[in-house]
């Protein structure tokens, strides 16, 4: 009987992980047109959602580490995606927003993102995609 239930463990990670790299997969593929990277793609929405942020926010937001922010930002302000600037309450701080073209970019990457998202989920009736979403929320919480 234990070798049953670890076989149904095993079995149970084993999809679960060949989901989330399906869903990685999917997702590269939906953001290629932008040459930006999963983690890209959601800083450039956090920066959206919250506007202009020092990148020790950003990096709490991600739950990075703030060098990896950096990194984040230096990438997607090559791209001309997100600027920095003085932070009028601290200028030895930088805030980082996103440029006009970050917003239209971030628009069309999140609808691309959510598109590969239903696409991959939409196979479940909507009652499974609900008990789906609540039980990753329970696990991740």
């Amino acid at each position: 009987m234990a070798a049953a239930a670890e076989d149904a463990e095993d079995g149970l990670a084993e999809a679960f992980w060949a989901v989330t790299r399906r869903l990685r997969h999917r997702t590269r593929e939906a953001l290629a047109p932008w040459d930006v990277t999963p983690g890209q793609s959601r800083a450039l929405g956090v920066l959206i959602r919250h506007g202009a942020l020092r990148l020790s926010a950003l990096a709490e937001h991600l739950r990075i580490a703030p060098r990896s922010a950096t990194e984040v930002v230096d990438d997607l302000e090559a791209r001309g995606l997100v600027r920095r600037r003085p932070d009028p309450a601290d200028r030895r701080a930088t805030l980082v927003t996103p440029t006009d073209g970050g917003v239209r970019a971030g628009a069309a990457i999140h609808a691309a993102r959510r598109t590969a998202t239903a696409d991959l989920f939409g196979r479940l009736a909507p009652a499974d995609r609900e008990q789906l979403a609540r039980i990753l929320r329970t696990l991740r919480d």
